[in-house]
């Protein structure tokens, strides 16, 4: 990718956005290994870290680093909102014609930013790491590829890691992107169905230094319903009616079939139908195929409106000249 000489601000070839939950022992050794990577690889560059409301020393560190090394920024949330919000915050303010992510924990190597840049200068517009010896406990490993695989099966973009913090962005996509919830962990699919092309670079991934994993056993269902959520918005985000029709469909039919041959029965057979539990069945489907119709209706009134994002409450900034548009203070 060309490097633009100049020294303005705007000018900036390269944003590494960092999330971070207390990893006050990985922050130096991630600092000194960032900075030397990206000053060889010639890089004009900023370092913004997120810091969502770690416990520990993190942000004191970081607000050292900061003092020593005017490319580093810190954005510090008064309590965890999770990552979704932590990469919302630092997408905001980011500066530089490419975006980088990753992981604050070390498992994420610096040395592979070069070759994800250089995927995207062939043509792509995000570029996703793909931990193909991922260094995680075989829970882990294995669970992350039933999650792989579903979502690759809905939402029809085939990669086979999907949450890997590593990924590059061209500015375009960061500015086209609806963060919030647990979606940090469809950003390939929400760019994809935005239109932009997206692929994945196979990336060494460190076994963890320090401290643990963030996330627990909860992080399977949260990933459950927002991979429901991220298939509805990308199938049927503008024609909510195909969808809540074809069950409202499927469900009139259904009941009006069995009142048919209740009809018959009754007519023809002089079979009573005050002790056929199929009546009460055949009207509940009736009632419930109309309420599809009607939730597709309203959604086909509502398309248009964009999901509610989440707003996080900064503490205080570090070297961030630009307001956070979704901060509440």
């Amino acid at each position: 990718m060309t490097k633009n000489k100049t020294s303005k601000k705007s000018d900036l070839d390269l944003s590494v956005v960092i999330p971070l939950y207390n990893e006050k022992e990985s922050l130096p050794e991630l600092h000194r290994q960032l900075t030397q990577q990206l000053q060889h690889d010639g890089w004009r560059y900023e370092l913004i870290f997120i810091d969502d409301g770690s416990t520990d020393e993190s942000a004191e560190i970081i607000a050292d680093l900061c003092r020593t090394d005017p490319r580093c920024k810190l954005i510090q949330f008064r309590r965890n909102y999770g990552k979704s919000a932590a990469l919302a915050a630092g997408f905001q303010v980011v500066s530089g014609k490419t975006v980088v992510t990753l992981d604050a924990d070390l498992q994420d190597d610096p040395a592979e930013i070069r070759g994800l840049i250089t995927k995207l200068d062939e043509g792509y517009d995000m570029v996703s790491g793909w931990k193909k010896n991922r260094q995680d406990p075989f829970i882990k490993r294995h669970s992350s590829k039933i999650y792989n695989f579903f979502t690759s099966l809905f939402s029809g973009i085939r990669l086979h890691d999907f949450n890997c913090g590593l990924k590059a962005y061209r500015l375009e996509v960061i500015r086209s992107l609806a963060v919030y919830g647990e979606m940090h962990r469809y950003l390939p699919v929400i760019a994809h169905r935005n239109g932009f092309r997206v692929t994945e670079l196979p990336v060494v991934h460190h076994a963890r230094k320090f401290g643990r994993s963030k996330f627990g056993s909860a992080r399977f269902f949260r990933g459950a319903f927002d991979l429901l959520t991220i298939t509805f918005l990308t199938r049927y985000k503008k024609r909510p009616l195909h969808l809540f029709g074809s069950l409202g469909l499927l469900s009139f039919l259904g009941g009006s079939t069995i009142l048919l041959i209740l009809a018959y029965q009754r007519l023809f057979h002089n079979q009573f139908l005050s002790n056929r539990p199929l009546l009460i069945l055949g009207v509940l489907l009736i009632i419930i195929g109309i309420q599809f119709f009607s939730i597709g209706l309203l959604g086909e009134m509502l398309t248009d409106m964009k999901p509610a994002e989440d707003t996080f409450a900064v503490r205080h900034t570090i070297g961030i000249e630009q307001p956070m548009r979704k901060s509440i203070v």
